[in-house]
């Protein structure tokens, strides 16, 4: 898992592939994605940005190593091409190459930087998700929904069917804030580390569609407040 450092702020869940659309007032049968709903959430904005200010050391060590990786790996490069290919690799592996023992060191240490700022995302999530039944069923209520689907249920709908956003919006309300730091004997739930990775792909799209908009001069998306400044990707 890398820990990456980007401008999530004008990226953060704002890029078209995962937009949600404004809410209205529907009745009956209703869309909502609970991971966007979670991951446009001011808890997990304001939680992402807490662990992101109390790790920002291991991020700093975690970058310079990737650097140092990414020095061997061009010493491996025997054509120099700037592209280490399996073949330079089985050359290397073959040679028993002391440069591959660091390389494997270096990642390991990199891992074990990673984790704590991993468990405390996934504590981070998990305590929104506790409260998006909640959330949700205010929602039902006030809008008086007989069905909830996931979006992938409808080959078509308006938008007013799509509630992620009214249930974000109950989110900010339930739990403002969502603890960042997990007991010590605390480990996550199956469901939870699969919200989890959910949330971290759609901050990976976010960021694509960014570096894309920039490379092509495309104005930026606006700034939202739950943007983290740090962002793991899967493992």
């Amino acid at each position: 898992m890398k820990i990456r450092n980007s401008a999530f702020a004008a990226a953060l869940l704002a890029a078209a592939a995962i937009a949600v659309p404004a809410s209205a007032q529907v009745a009956g049968i209703a869309t909502a994605d609970t991971s966007v709903a979670i991951a446009r959430s001011k808890a997990l904005g304001a939680g992402y940005q807490s662990i992101s200010t109390q790790y920002a050391s291991y991020a700093q060590q975690i970058q310079q190593k990737r650097k140092e990786i990414n020095d061997i790996n061009a010493q491996l490069d025997t054509n120099k091409d700037k592209e280490l290919t399996q073949a330079e690799l089985d050359v290397a592996i073959k040679a028993k190459s002391p440069l591959l023992t660091q390389i494997d060191t270096k990642q390991k240490e990199i891992s074990q930087l990673q984790d704590p700022i991993i468990k405390a995302q996934l504590y981070t999530v998990e305590q929104i998700a506790l409260k998006y039944e909640a959330a949700q069923q205010a929602v039902i209520t006030a809008k008086k929904i007989n069905v909830i689907l996931a979006p992938d249920a409808f080959v078509w709908a308006p938008d007013a069917v799509d509630v992620t956003s009214a249930i974000t919006a109950e989110l900010d309300k339930v739990i403002p804030v969502a603890s960042t730091t997990p007991p010590a004997d605390w480990r996550p739930s199956r469901q939870g580390a699969a919200l989890y990775q959910q949330i971290q792909q759609l901050f990976d799209t976010a960021a694509r569609v960014q570096a894309a908009q920039a490379a092509a001069g495309q104005p930026q998306p606006a700034a939202t407040p739950a943007a983290p400044s740090q962002q793991p990707d899967s493992r």
